[in-house]
């Protein structure tokens, strides 16, 4: 291995942006993903610094995490260093892939970024990325912050090309999106021969490969445990007490960096940090001697136990297992603050956390629920959807439209394509009932192409009838508007793709009635998903209508309709604030009318068709 040059700058960088660079100075040569909060930012900026550093690393978005895992898993058996991205739950879509390949002597070196999200901020779960790493057997790192999570890229690839085996960078949100001061340096020049060796032994996943396959990978893990014990000092290491430690605290990734920032403004010098960056496998040896010197014990994790879990003696540690540390939710520093404070046996003292809430109280500041933005074509779709039919049952799924639930525009939400699995076994339900069920589905555009092709085969071969709507609004809005098929853009400069058109692939799937509609008309809309339901049910198979329009945020021109409330016509009855939902309508509960916020209000002009008494108008219709 050749380092280009040893000069190094230094730059703030958010910590996805720090992990991107990590990738491009290490040498990948292929790097996927698909975007999910926390993790999105991360592939965009190895496209950045891959232009900038002048690399042929290839950077592409899979169109789910199960394809980017294994376009980035097939390039490493050439020899290439590659990594696949994503979020926690994304883990769960490249789960197939992630299990098998765990078992395979890797070539080159393979590293996948999974940013978790405790809390969760974004997410349907705050899963714990930590224990796949510990279920498939490989590696993890858990970086405290930003430059940790750079540097732990450089090893990660170095580890795993070491003992030929995946290896896992888990990074949570705080360290996603915190910003930090990082090393900048050169490229590191990889000098090896890329080629595929056809070894049906080392790349098929047979069983007979398994028998022979497994005992190894216990043996990578054993000799791995034993590297973190002793090779690993700058992850792993102990800030002691000044004299007898009080408490011994073993804390792993961000909560390390909330626990010394607290023991700093606490000015405590009596408690011991035992820091755990490489927590799968655990350094045992390392954390028993540490408990075995400690008569109180705390142990600090986001968001699983997975530390705990791996000791062999928890009689004096205190944790979720007992109930010290929440079993859910994120570990805030003032959650972490109370949590060391009654290891202490002390109680809390009132600080500037509650000052904070007796402001917001006095200033009578009320949160506002997410919502879908102003001028959001989904809200329109969604609202016609709605009025159309209102005794259908409207399954729905992940992504910005996800909030037309304040607009009661989504019965049930479960993963990324369930909305159309779930219509067929709301159909099949009511079919072995014996009952007709109107059933009208809402999926958007990138989510169609990641996960709602099977689902829809499916529904076509079985003839499940119901209404699949999907939201089309150019682009992956919820998590930062990267492109998809749909859009056909790539990252890198000078990189093409190629536009898939979702209505030749809904055709492709089989369905017979596929229409394209503007999203912002809402009497077309009614009007099309009164037909197509109609066709669903008498033809008894799926029928789709795309609604087409752009994302607000990616709008150039658009013609804008100032609009206002007649609050003459206005009755109170505030149905365009439950059924539309949008931030530039509000209602004054002293007066009883609703009215436009300038603040807010793009002037779409959809609201127009929103009210049942007409009290929505254009500014020179009043």
């Amino acid at each position: 291995m050749e380092v280009a040059c040893t000069v190094s700058t230094k730059a703030i960088l958010l910590g996805n942006e720090a992990i991107a660079r990590g990738i491009v100075e290490a040498g990948c040569g292929v790097a996927t993903a698909y975007p999910g909060t926390p993790s999105s930012e991360i592939l965009p900026a190895v496209a950045k610094f891959a232009d900038e550093l002048g690399t042929s690393t290839a950077v592409e978005w899979g169109v789910n995490e199960k394809v980017a895992f294994e376009m980035a898993a097939s390039a490493a058996f050439s020899g290439v260093r590659s990594c696949a991205i994503m979020k926690q739950v994304g883990l769960n879509v490249a789960a197939d892939p992630f299990m098998s390949a765990a078992h395979f002597d890797m070539k080159g070196g393979m590293l996948l970024v999974v940013a978790d999200d405790p809390g969760p901020h974004s997410s349907q779960t705050e899963q714990d990325s930590r224990f796949f790493a510990y279920f498939a057997k490989v590696p993890c790192f858990d970086p405290a912050t930003a430059a940790e999570a750079k540097e732990m890229v450089f090893d990660a690839f170095d580890l795993s090309e070491k003992y030929h085996i995946i290896t896992i960078l888990r990074p949570s949100v705080r360290v996603d999106h915190c910003r930090q001061d990082v090393d900048l340096n050169e490229v590191i020049k990889l000098d090896r021969e890329i080629r595929f060796e056809k070894d049906p032994a080392r790349w098929v996943c047979l069983p007979a490969s398994v028998r022979i396959n497994h005992p190894k990978l216990n043996q990578k893990n054993d000799e791995i445990r034993e590297d973190f014990e002793t090779k690993y000092s700058k992850y792993n290491y102990e800030v002691p007490a000044k004299g007898r430690a009080k408490l011994g605290i073993i804390a792993s990734g961000v909560s390390f960096s909330i626990v010394v920032d607290i023991l700093k403004a606490m000015g405590r010098d009596d408690v011991s940090v035992l820091k755990i960056g490489t927590p799968v496998p655990l350094p045992i040896k390392m954390v028993s001697d540490f408990i075995d010197r400690h008569s109180n014990v705390l142990v600090l994790e986001e968001t699983y136990p997975v530390v705990e879990m791996q000791l062999l003696d928890r009689t004096k540690v205190k944790g979720r297992w007992n109930g010290y540390v929440p079993r859910a939710g994120e570990l805030l520093p003032e959650v972490i603050e109370e949590i060391i404070l009654k290891s202490l046996g002390e109680e809390k003292q009132i600080g500037a956390d509650s000052d904070l809430k007796a402001a917001l109280e006095d200033l009578k500041i009320t949160p506002r629920k997410p919502m879908l933005c102003p001028g959001c074509p989904h809200r329109a779709s969604v609202f016609a959807i709605r009025q159309a039919i209102p005794s259908a049952i409207n399954p729905s799924d992940i992504g910005c439209y996800t909030l037309s639930v304040n607009q009661k525009g989504a019965d049930a939400v479960m993963d990324m394509g369930a909305s159309v699995t779930m219509a067929s076994g709301l159909y099949l339900a009511h079919k072995v009932a014996g009952k007709e069920q109107p059933i009208v589905s809402t999926i958007g555009d990138s989510t169609f192409f990641h996960m709602g092709i099977p689902g829809l085969v499916s529904a076509v071969y079985n003839k499940h009838a119901f209404v699949l709507c999907i939201l089309d609004n150019r682009t992956t809005a919820m998590t930062g508007a990267q492109s998809n098929p749909s859009v056909g853009e790539k990252l890198r400069k000078g990189d093409e793709g190629r536009v898939v058109e979702i209505d030749s692939v809904v055709s492709g799937c089989g369905v017979n009635y596929v229409k394209t509609l503007e999203a912002y008309d809402v009497e077309e809309g009614k009007k099309l998903v009164k037909d197509a339901w109609e066709y669903a049910k008498a033809h008894q198979e799926p029928a789709v209508l795309i609604f087409k329009h752009p994302c607000m945020l990616l709008r150039e021109k658009q013609d804008k309709i100032p609009m206002k409330v007649d609050p003459e016509k206005c009755i109170g009855c505030k149905f365009c604030i439950n059924f539309f939902n949008c931030p530039g309508l509000v209602f004054d509960e002293a007066g009883k009318k609703a009215y436009i916020d300038e603040r807010f209000c793009v002037s779409c002009g959809v609201c127009s068709k929103v009210c049942p008494h007409g009290a929505i108008v254009a500014m020179e219709e009043v």
